[in-house]
């Protein structure tokens, strides 16, 4: 049923000005990762996300969106989450808080306008909300610090509660699905389309090509696998995030089923016609591939997007990140986070520098032609020529 539109007596937003006013297509959904494969540079996203964590902000840039409209509080105050400072940085317009009605109120394609925190469909104003900024943003996550506790205990019972249900697959590796590729003795690059990830993976560009490790990309991080040039050997997830070329690669498929044994991206797997494994555990998809490749043999996992910080923990929003934590444990000393490494190698060489190394080496190649009896020849070999060459020369103009 669609809820009445608003309009104020006597406004028509056609004869306002146009400064400061974007209009753009509309593009919406209720899961912010699915509707991130539709928006294209310009549109308006209309998400429905309570505290908006980064990687899903970090997805919105990426597609180049003009306006992200969200129905719920991008920072309800439950801790300091990520996404909106990044989308506020990156220089696009939030509204917030607009209300559920908005998705009644408005179609899939349909052109709308938003000016300050109104967004209009034709004259109609269909949807108000909070406009975000730099310094709002930072006075909800400075109040957001005081929830902080409340969601430390939670993650902990989380925890614990996960602990007991997994506690076979993370001690003993019951239930990890018998799979064609072959970790044993190798690493095992695990890449999630997370934080920092395109960096991460330029950086890892050496290590790939000496150790050959192992390419596991998790759901969209098999995309980010073949954006950098390479193959995945295998892809885990659960289907809802990574492209049909990705999945017809030839890369082997484990897809993440519920603890129950149901797992809908085995559907999509059907009907694309590839062959898939299914994984059921309550974990997230990055884990049962960390825990896959651990207890198939791999002799060191790198992870590229994986979470690493207590607010990252947190920002992901959801009890399953508990697993995290406990997977985390489990692999022990095999784990590398890609993160660390880019910090690490990641180094700008000045130009003086350079050109000191430049110096350096052709004084070094000066004074070992100098002390050498080859070198000395050679030297007198040079000067016999050029000596000879100026002696031509002034015969010509003689």
């Amino acid at each position: 049923m669609r809820v009445p539109s608003l309009r104020l007596p006597g406004r028509n937003p056609e004869d306002e000005p146009s400064e400061g006013r974007l209009v753009g297509t509309a593009r919406l959904d209720r899961r912010t990762k699915r509707l991130c494969g539709r928006l294209e540079p310009g549109d308006i996203a209309i998400i429905d996300h309570v505290d908006l964590d980064r990687v899903a902000a970090d997805t919105l840039v990426g597609t180049g969106v003009a306006v992200v409209v969200n129905a719920a509080k991008s920072i309800s105050g439950r801790y300091p989450n990520l996404g909106p400072e990044v989308l506020v940085k990156a220089g696009i317009v939030l509204v917030d808080g607009v209300g559920e009605q908005i998705f009644d109120n408005v179609r899939e394609g349909k052109t709308v306008a938003v000016s300050g925190g109104e967004i209009y469909f034709g004259d109609e104003l269909i949807g108000e909300g909070a406009v975000q900024t730099t310094e709002s943003v930072a006075t909800d996550m400075e109040a957001a610090k005081e929830g902080l506790s409340v969601q430390l205990e939670a993650f902990a019972a989380n925890t614990m509660e996960y602990l007991k249900r997994e506690r076979d697959l993370l001690l003993d590796g019951v239930g990890v699905p018998d799979v064609k590729t072959s970790f044993n003795g190798r690493h095992a690059l695990v890449v999630i389309r997370g934080y920092n990830y395109k960096e991460d993976i330029d950086v890892l560009r050496p290590y790939i090509r000496e150790f050959k490790p192992v390419l596991v990309g998790v759901d969209g991080g098999a995309d980010a696998l073949l954006e950098a040039g390479y193959t995945p050997d295998m892809i885990v997830g659960d289907m809802d995030s990574v492209s049909d070329d990705a999945l017809r690669c030839g890369a082997e498929i484990v897809v993440h089923a519920y603890a129950d044994g149901r797992a809908p991206g085995m559907e999509r797997m059907d009907k694309l016609g590839v062959p898939a494994i299914p994984f059921p555990a309550a974990a997230t998809s990055e884990d049962i591939a960390m825990l896959m490749a651990d207890e198939k043999g791999a002799e060191l996992i790198c992870a590229v997007g994986t979470h690493v910080t207590m607010v990252e923990f947190l920002d992901k929003g959801r009890g399953g990140m508990a697993s995290t934590f406990l997977t985390r444990l489990r692999v022990g000393g095999k784990l590398v986070d890609a993160k660390g490494v880019s910090r690490l190698y990641r180094q700008d060489m000045s130009i003086s520098a350079l050109l000191l190394l430049i110096v350096s080496a052709l004084a070094a190649m000066a004074t070992a032609v100098a002390i050498s009896t080859v070198g000395r020849s050679f030297v007198d070999v040079i000067a016999d020529w050029w000596e000879g060459l100026i002696f031509q020369i002034q015969r010509l103009f003689s």
